[in-house]
C-alpha cells in the first residue's frame, strides 16, 4: 500500500512523464462500474476493465476525482481532498477475508444495473462496513493490525481531522460544521479532545473504512500498472465548504468571520455551458496565506493523490493564472471578476519542493494568453474536445489538424454529453455538414466510431474516449450536465456491454495510429 505523504523529494527520473509516446485510453469512473449493491467498486470488475483495457491495446485508465461525496453526489464535492469514497469498497474482498459472511450480502430487493442508487447503496454498503469494522477489532491478524497501524501513521497529517470531521458530522445528523456546537466548529482544543474521546468508536470506523478503501484501490492501480496501463487521476480546483480540508484549515479559505461560511464563493462567467455562468459554492482559496506557508497544503495534497494515481488532471487549471470570484449572496455566477492567482509561484515550488510531476492541464472555458503562458511555462499538456471542433472555419482549434502533440484529445468528457447525444440533439446542420465533410461520408449510426478515429488519427500524443462513446450510447448515459444539481454521476455500464467485437475494433484502431501498448516506446 502507498504511503500517504512523503518526506523526501520525488525522483525524476522513475516519475511516469505525460510526454510519453503516443497512447490512448478510457474515461471511466470506478462508480459506473457493474456491481451487485447499486454502485460501481473495486471488485472483481474493476479488475475485469483493466483486462479489457489491456485486450484492446490501452495504456490509459482516466477516473474522476475519488473523494467521498456529499450533497449531490458530485465527486468535485467531496468531504476531503484526501480521503476516498467508502462506497467504492468491494464488500464481496471483505466477505473474503472473514469480515462478512453470505447472510451479511443478502438483499430483500435487487438494486439497478443501469444507474447508481446513492441513497440504497449508502444506506446497505454503510451498514455492512460498520459491521467489517467491528469485525476487524476482533479478529484481524497481526499483519493487518499492523498494516492499519501504520496507515494511520503515514496519513495522519490528514487522517485524524478527517476521522474526527466525520463522527461529528454523524453526531450532528448530517448538519455542515458551520452548525455544529460554535466551540467545535470554532476548534476550541479542549471540546475537540473531548470528542475524541467521546466518539473513538465512530472515529474507528471512519479510519477503517479509509484503510480499507486504500488497500483495494492501491491493488486495483497495482493490477493495471503491472499491465502498462496508467491511472489519470482527477484534482478538483476547489475543495467543499462542508469538508474536513475548510473545517480544520481554515486560514487557507475566504470565509466570514462572523458565519464560517464562505465570503468569496468559486465559480466561472457565463459560457458554452451556461448562460449565467456556474456558481459553485466553494469558498476561494486564500492564497497569501497559502503562499506564505510555502503551500504547504497543496504539497501535501499533491503528495497523497500520487498515492492514488499516476498522472494528475488539475480541474480548472485555469484558476491558478485568475479565478473568478463572487461575493457571498449572489444567485448566480454573472457579477463576479477575475482575481491574479500565484500559479507561477506555485508550481515553482511544486517543481522544487516534489520534482517534475505527471501533470495534465484542464485548460477549457474562457481561456486567454495568461492561462496558456502558465500552461507552455511548465510544459503541461493541455486539452482538446472534438465536440468543439466542427463550428466556426479550419482555424477551429479543436479540428485535429490543429490540435499540437503536447495534448489530450477527447471526443467529449464527463461534463458534455455523450457524442451521439451530442450528434442527435446538440449538434447544429453545420455542425454535422462540417464533421461530414471532414471524415467523409459515414452512417450517423457510427458517429462514435467516427469521432474515435479523428481523435485516434490526431498529432495530440494521448486519445481519451469516455466508455459511453465507445459504446455508442445517447444522452441517458451522459455523466454530469453542468449547473443542474441532481440526476448526475447516476451513469453505470452493464457487464455484457464489453464486448469481443468492441474491444477489437478498438484495438485495431488503437494499432493503426500507433497508439497500442506495444508501440509506446517512450
Amino acid at each position: 500500500m502507498g504511503r500517504c505523504a512523503r518526506d523526501t523529494v520525488l525522483n525524476n527520473d522513475t516519475k511516469v512523464r505525460m510526454s510519453f509516446h503516443r497512447a490512448s485510453g478510457i474515461l471511466l469512473h470506478p462508480t459506473s462500474l457493474p456491481g451487485r449493491f447499486g454502485i460501481g467498486d473495486l471488485g472483481a470488475q474493476a479488475y475485469r476493465f483493466v483486462d479489457f483495457l489491456e485486450a484492446s491495446q490501452q495504456t490509459i485508465w482516466q477516473i474522476l476525482p475519488l473523494g467521498p461525496t456529499g450533497h449531490g453526489n458530485s465527486p468535485y464535492m467531496a468531504y476531503s481532498a484526501m480521503a476516498g469514497n467508502p462506497l467504492l469498497i468491494n464488500l464481496e474482498n471483505l466477505q473474503a477475508q472473514g469480515l462478512l459472511n453470505e447472510d451479511d450480502l443478502s438483499m430483500d430487493h435487487g438494486f439497478s444495473d443501469s444507474t447508481v442508487d446513492y441513497q440504497g447503496a449508502y444506506a446497505f454498503k454503510l451498514s455492512r462496513l460498520r459491521r467489517a469494522s467491528e469485525k476487524f477489532k476482533e479478529i484481524a491478524n497481526g499483519e493487518d493490525r499492523s498494516a492499519f497501524d501504520q496507515f494511520r501513521k503515514d496519513c495522519r497529517s490528514w487522517l485524524e481531522d478527517y476521522g474526527l470531521f466525520m463522527a461529528l458530522k454523524d453526531n450532528n445528523g448530517g448538519l455542515p460544521w458551520t452548525r455544529w456546537d460554535k466551540s467545535i466548529a470554532r476548534r476550541d482544543p479542549f471540546t475537540l479532545n473531548q470528542a475524541r474521546v467521546d466518539l473513538a468508536a465512530e472515529i474507528f470506523f471512519h479510519e477503517y473504512m479509509q484503510f480499507e478503501f486504500y488497500r483495494q484501490w492501491s491493488g486495483v492501480k497495482r493490477y493495471a500498472n503491472d499491465r502498462g496501463i496508467r491511472i489519470v487521476g482527477d484534482m478538483p480546483i476547489y475543495v467543499a465548504h462542508d469538508s474536513a480540508d475548510v473545517w480544520a484549515r481554515p486560514e487557507n479559505f475566504m470565509l466570514d468571520e462572523e458565519t464560517l461560511e464562505a465570503a468569496q464563493m468559486a465559480g466561472v462567467p457565463p459560457d458554452y455551458f451556461s448562460a449565467t455562468g456556474q456558481l459553485w459554492g466553494n469558498p476561494i482559496y486564500n492564497w497569501e496565506k497559502l503562499q506564505a506557508d510555502g503551500f504547504s497544503w497543496w504539497l501535501e495534497r499533491i503528495q497523497t493523490l500520487l498515492d492514488q494515481v499516476d498522472i494528475i488532471r488539475i480541474d480548472h487549471f485555469r484558476a491558478f493564472a485568475a479565478y473568478w470570484v463572487v461575493p457571498a449572496g449572489h444567485e448566480n455566477a454573472i457579477n463576479g471578476e477575475w482575481v491574479e492567482a500565484p500559479g507561477a509561484a506555485f508550481f515553482e515550488t511544486v517543481d522544487q519542493k516534489l520534482g517534475k510531476l505527471p501533470f495534465l492541464a484542464e485548460d477549457l472555458g474562457l481561456i486567454d494568453e495568461a492561462v496558456e503562458t502558465l500552461r507552455d511555462q511548465f510544459d503541461f499538456p493541455g486539452m482538446k474536445i472534438l465536440q468543439f471542433a466542427f463550428g466556426g472555419d479550419h482555424k477551429n482549434p479543436y479540428l485535429p489538424f490543429n490540435i499540437g502533440s503536447n495534448f489530450v484529445v477527447y471526443t467529449g468528457t464527463h461534463d458534455n454529453d455523450t457524442t451521439v447525444g451530442w450528434y442527435n440533439s446538440s449538434a447544429s446542420d453545420y455542425e454535422k455538414q462540417r464533421l461530414a465533410a471532414y471524415v467523409g461520408s459515414f452512417n450517423p449510426i457510427s458517429v462514435h466510431w467516427a469521432m474515435i478515429r479523428l481523435a485516434m488519427a490526431s498529432r495530440a500524443n494521448q486519445a481519451v474516449t469516455p466508455l459511453q462513446d465507445l459504446l455508442g450510447l445517447g444522452s441517458e448515459a451522459r455523466m454530469n450536465t453542468p449547473g443542474v444539481g441532481e440526476g448526475n454521476w447516476e451513469w453505470r455500464y452493464t457487464d455484457a456491454m464489453l464486448t469481443p467485437t468492441i474491444c477489437e475494433q478498438l484495438r485495431q484502431l488503437t494499432e493503426l495510429y500507433g497508439r497500442s501498448r506495444d508501440q509506446d516506446t517512450e
